[in-house]
């Protein structure tokens, strides 16, 4: 009986390897499939172990969810090639801008957080069941996008609980994700955050995925991801008049390391 199980078994994995080899769509079904069962699954196990650690919702967590997630990147064959980690080391708190670019980016977050960081994200991922609770528990910062007001709102506390509890900010001002290889224009939620709490701005770019991912070609393959960490653009003496410029300053810095590092011309 069970070497019957075993031969079905084989035969099983034998057939979806060899559609895998065969039809792009299935493979890119099966491997996008298997990735949200890592979420779910790790989630789950991970959540008691940040309940049991640390009690409840803290930024505290963000070590134990980023331990594990940074697991994930060998199940699908990426590698990351990271610079300027050092510009990471400001003293006090900071606003983290980056590149937004597919479901994948969470590898790529927890393989270069920094401690004491916390993330803002759209409140719909408060109700993707465990993945829901383990970025609750992770301290992240949940932002009704539908509603400006109410937007505006939580990043006022943003901005009170970035200096007191002395931690920094991380935020995708694209405001959604974008697979094309180059940038949408940026949002000035972060920016004006960043001016109205005086801390720096520090860009992290990541090469376009588009060589080794793109849903609209059925492509998920192996690849390398070249992250680099800028220096801080400071904000000290800059009022709500220099948002605008700080934006463009930004975006434009961002955008020409985004294309140096993909390896396409400015």
């Amino acid at each position: 009986m069970e070497l019957g199980w075993l031969l079905w078994g084989a035969a099983v994995l034998l057939l979806l390897h060899v559609l895998m080899e065969l039809s792009p769509a299935v493979n890119f079904v099966l491997r996008i499939g298997f990735y949200y069962v890592l979420c779910i699954v790790f989630s789950a196990l991970t959540a008691p172990v940040c309940l049991l650690v640390n009690g409840g919702r803290t930024v505290k967590n963000m070590r134990i969810i980023k331990t594990v997630v940074k697991t994930f990147k060998y199940f699908f064959g990426l590698r990351f090639e990271v610079k300027g980690l050092e510009n990471f080391e400001v003293e006090g708190p900071a606003i983290i801008v980056s590149n937004h670019q597919s479901i994948l980016d969470m590898m790529g977050l927890m393989e270069v957080l920094p401690d004491d960081c916390v993330q803002v994200g759209k409140k719909e991922l408060m109700y993707a069941g465990t993945v829901g609770l383990i970025i609750y528990l992770g301290g992240v910062i949940f932002i009704n996008r539908k509603s400006t007001t109410s937007a505006k709102m939580v990043m006022a506390e943003v901005a009170k609980t970035m200096t007191t509890d002395n931690v920094k900010v991380w935020v995708y001002p694209e405001g959604t994700r974008n697979c094309t290889g180059d940038l949408l224009p940026f949002k000035k939620g972060a920016f004006h955050l960043a001016v109205q709490a005086q801390v720096p701005v520090i860009p992290v770019v990541y090469s376009s995925f588009t060589t080794f991912y793109n849903p609209k070609k059925n492509l998920f393959t192996s690849g390398k991801i070249k992250v680099e960490v800028l220096p801080p653009i400071h904000t000290k003496g800059l009022t709500s008049d220099d948002v605008t410029d700080l934006t463009d300053r930004c975006f434009r810095t961002m955008r020409e390391t985004l294309f140096r590092l993909s390896g396409r011309p400015s």
